[in-house]
């Protein structure tokens, strides 16, 4: 049974919910905003800065463009962008999360920062547009006209940081272990055929 799970996901496809109910259901610590919570005490940045991290990737030549610019964290201090050190940060407490073999991580790259690691399930979650307006609108109260400009918004802004930080495809089949269709199935049900697939793979 594979109990590190990582879940990659479209805006609106339930990635935070199904995340939960698989964290549950095994037993396992869940990281979603407890890794901006970990980041921001390490980073010494607030929760805010790094919530927007990959927000800022909406526009992928701006979020190049500040990555390649260098600040001082004081006297003497590393000369590093405050993209790339919070993705550094994050990088290191996944990796941290990795050793201990166990736990469901949403997002933050996380299939790439544990891609050499045994015992790793990989999953994106994706569904048709209307079906992820319908979710925000039901699950987290959106109004619909905002809905479908979210998702539209991450989507963009959640495959530019992928493809900046990992030089791989964010929704590539060959990066995820399973690809679900939430449009198709309940929350529930998704989180019944992972940790089913997972106690399959080898």
């Amino acid at each position: 049974m594979k109990k590190l799970i990582t879940i990659s996901r479209e805006f609106g496809a339930g990635g935070r919910i199904v995340g939960a109910l698989v964290a549950a259901k095994l037993g396992v610590p869940m990281y979603d905003k407890e890794l901006i919570d970990l980041a921001s005490r390490e980073s010494g940045l607030s929760p805010d800065i790094v919530s927007s991290a990959e927000l800022r990737a909406k526009s992928s030549f701006s979020y190049t463009l500040s990555s390649a610019v260098n600040f001082s964290e004081g006297s003497g201090g590393d000369m590093m962008s405050m993209n790339e050190k919070l993705f550094l940060t994050q990088f290191d407490i996944i990796s941290q999360i990795g050793k201990r073999g166990e736990g469901v991580i949403v997002g933050r790259c996380a299939d790439y920062v544990l891609r050499d690691v045994p015992g790793v399930m990989n999953i994106f979650l994706h569904a048709p547009v209307e079906d992820r307006v319908r979710r925000c609108v039901e699950k987290y109260g959106t109004a619909e006209k905002e809905a479908r400009k979210l998702i539209q918004t991450y989507d963009k802004a959640r495959r530019n940081y992928y493809n900046y930080h990992t030089s791989q495809k964010w929704g590539e089949y060959v990066n995820y272990d399973l690809a679900l269709n939430t449009g198709s199935i309940t929350e529930e049900d998704a989180a019944d055929m992972i940790i089913d697939f997972g106690s399959k793979m080898k």
